[in-house]
């Protein structure tokens, strides 16, 4: 099994690795920094050597780094990972973000969460609200970005899965329970929100920047869709936001 160093160092950008196995294009180290796809949430790129690693994903208790040439790597060789520390930190930011806007549509009109993509470019999320105010939503929005400008830390730990289960709000998905695990990750925004949960986030609220709503879908009887971006220092503001009528490609 690999160790996962990402849970351990969020915030660090190289390691050192044994290759376990090689299988094609896939390679399999002891422990990685690089982030696995999975939960809605992007997966971590970068390089391993001199070959870029495109993606990160999950086989069974194995977690596989797709590399665009594996070259002449075995099994037993040590390498270096560099983790592309933009895009971590970015997909960190939007993850924890979701967090927070989750956390208020449970607390404020008791919905939870029916779907969610987090990606680098724009994110999603999908609720079970039962009418769709507009009003109502972009009040969620601006509220969240006033726990940001307050600020919070933002910690991880594990609880035993029957303990952790008795604590209220634990979970805020609609259809979906936490891993069958004896042991639950839980990510803790401090005195805001808590939640099981297996992926990365910033150590502190401000680092987001400001939650930018680009627009709401009405998808059904109770489903709404919610596309969200960052605003964040030395970045580009988009100017598509709620204008009637518009559409962001799929």
């Amino acid at each position: 099994m690999t160790m996962k160093l990402y849970w351990e160092e969020p915030y660090c950008k190289e390691f050192a690795a044994k290759v376990i196995s090689i299988e094609g294009e896939w390679v399999v180290l002891d422990q990685t920094l690089f982030y696995l796809r999975g939960g809605g949430v992007a997966c971590d790129t970068g390089t391993l050597n001199a070959s870029k690693v495109l993606e990160t994903t999950k086989a069974e208790y194995r977690i596989l780094h797709t590399l665009e040439a594996p070259g002449s790597l075995k099994a037993g060789d040590k390498v270096t990972g560099h983790v592309d520390w933009e895009r971590r930190h970015r997909l960190m930011k939007m993850h924890t973000a979701g967090h927070l806007l989750s956390s208020l549509f449970y607390s404020r009109a008791n919905c939870r969460i029916t779907g969610n993509q987090i990606d680098v470019d724009r994110s999603r999320m999908d609720f079970n609200l039962e009418s769709f105010d507009r009003s109502q939503i972009e009040g969620y929005v601006a509220e969240a970005n006033e726990v940001i400008g307050k600020d919070a830390p933002v910690k991880t730990y594990f609880l035993g899965r029957e303990e952790a289960l008795k604590l209220p709000d634990m979970v805020k998905l609609a259809e979906a329970a936490p891993p069958a695990e004896a042991q639950l990750r839980i990510v803790e925004i401090e005195g805001v929100d808590r939640q099981a949960d297996g992926g990365l986030h910033v150590s502190h609220l401000k680092e987001i920047g400001q939650i930018q709503l680009l627009k709401l879908e009405n998808k059904g009887k109770t489903n709404r869709r919610l596309y969200y971006d960052l605003i964040e220092k030395g970045r580009p503001v988009l100017s598509i936001l709620l204008k009637p009528g518009h559409t962001i490609p799929t």
